[in-house]
């Protein structure tokens, strides 16, 4: 499977909050970074509930700048993170890695790692 591109599409995805498309994606537990409230959730259930909660505060898109696979088979997707508020000031705007794991072709877990 090429996850780059997979990856790729599942950022489009998310900017766009295509929810369904990017939770098709994911093995029915992942473990999800809850990089705005802090810890992390578990399933689709609860990543569905977090970024609909996230969405009502706050504007966050997502771009990935380069894909790379590490020793251990994880994908580091170093990405640039723009968040706004609901009234479109910038409030945060960095760039960082996501990094996966993928189980039977679908995303386990998601870390996020800063610079």
């Amino acid at each position: 499977m090429d996850y780059s591109s997979l990856l790729r599409q599942l950022y489009q995805d998310f900017n766009a909050r295509q929810i369904d498309r990017v939770l098709a994606h994911m093995h029915h537990d992942v473990s999800w970074p809850n990089g705005w409230e802090g810890g992390y959730v578990s399933g689709h259930d609860e990543v569905r509930a977090y970024w609909l909660r996230q969405w009502q505060e706050i504007d966050p898109h997502v771009e990935p700048l380069a894909v790379e696979t590490r020793p251990d088979g994880q994908l580091a997707v170093h990405v640039h993170q723009v968040i706004r508020d609901l009234n479109g000031q910038v409030v945060n705007d960095t760039q960082l890695y996501h990094v996966y794991r993928f189980e039977a072709d679908k995303i386990q877990t998601m870390v996020i790692e800063h610079e």
